[in-house]
C-alpha cells in the first residue's frame, strides 16, 4: 500500500499549525519535516523547537528528514522532540558513525532511515540495509523544495527495491523529490512504497483528490 508522506518546506510556514492540521483530512500517511543545516546542503531550514511544536499538534506521526552533517550528534535529541521516523544520510558521516545512528534512532524507539543523494550509487546503501525501517532515495538535489524530478533514478530505485526484497523485505522504500501524478507512476512502478510529496500537494486544488490519485494503483 502506497504512503504519502508531505513535505511541509511548502507549507505556509505564517500557519503552519493550520496547514500541519488540514494534512490528515486530505488523506495524508506522514508528516516529512525536513531539517537543513546550511552545510550539509546549502539552505537552512527548521530545528528541534519547530519539530516539538509540530508533534504538538499533527495527528499524524513525524518523518524527519535530517540533512545535517554528522547526525550522530543529534539523533537522540531529535527523537526527543517527537520523531517517529528518522533519516539521516548516508553522505554525512563515516559509516560507523552513520550505523551508530542507525542504532540510537531504534534505540529511541523510532524508525531508523537512511536517504542517498543522486550521485551516490544505489550499492552505497548495503552497509546500512539491516537496520533500517525505510530506504529514501532523493529524486532531486537535497536542500530546496519545486525542483524537477530526476528520471535518471528510477533505475536507482528499482535496484534499491530489489536489495530489499532480498535482504530486509519488511523496509520500505521511498521517493523524495519532484513527485508529483506525472512522476509517480514510474515511483511506483520502481517499487516505492513512500511518496514525499511538497509543493506539488500544496498547491493542488484538491489535496484530497490529489493524495488518492498518488496512491491509487493507476494515474
Amino acid at each position: 500500500m502506497i504512503q504519502v508522506s508531505s513535505s511541509i518546506l511548502s507549507a505556509d510556514f505564517a500557519n503552519l499549525e493550520r496547514d500541519v492540521r488540514s494534512l490528515a483530512p486530505a488523506g495524508v500517511d506522514l508528516v516529512h519535516v525536513d531539517v537543513m543545516d546550511g552545510s550539509f546542503v546549502p539552505n537552512i531550514s527548521i530545528g528541534l523547537p519547530v519539530v516539538e511544536a509540530i508533534k504538538r499538534v499533527s495527528p499524524l506521526p513525524l518523518d524527519v528528514h535530517l540533512m545535517i552533517d554528522r547526525p550522530v550528534r543529534y539523533v537522540e535529541r531529535f527523537c526527543k522532540a517527537g520523531a517517529n521516523l528518522l533519516t539521516v544520510h548516508i553522505e554525512s558521516d563515516a559509516q560507523e558513525n552513520i550505523l551508530a545512528a542507525l542504532d540510537q534512532i531504534a534505540d529511541c524507539g523510532a524508525v531508523p532511515a537512511v536517504a542517498l543523494k543522486p550521485t551516490t550509487p544505489a550499492e552505497a546503501v548495503l552497509p546500512y540495509l539491516s537496520r533500517c525501517g525505510m530506504v529514501l532515495v532523493m529524486t532531486v538535489e537535497p536542500g530546496f523544495g519545486g525542483q524537477k524530478f530526476m528520471s535518471h533514478m528510477v533505475p536507482k530505485l528499482k535496484t534499491i527495491r530489489g536489495y530489499i526484497n532480498a535482504q530486509k523485505p519488511d523496509c520500505l522504500l521511498g521517493a523524495d523529490g519532484g513527485v508529483n501524478l506525472q512522476t509517480a507512476s514510474a515511483c511506483k512502478e520502481s517499487g516505492a512504497d513512500v511518496l514525499i510529496a511538497g509543493s506539488a500537494y500544496f498547491k493542488a486544488a484538491s489535496q484530497a483528490e490529489f493524495v488518492n490519485a498518488l496512491k491509487a494503483q493507476n494515474i
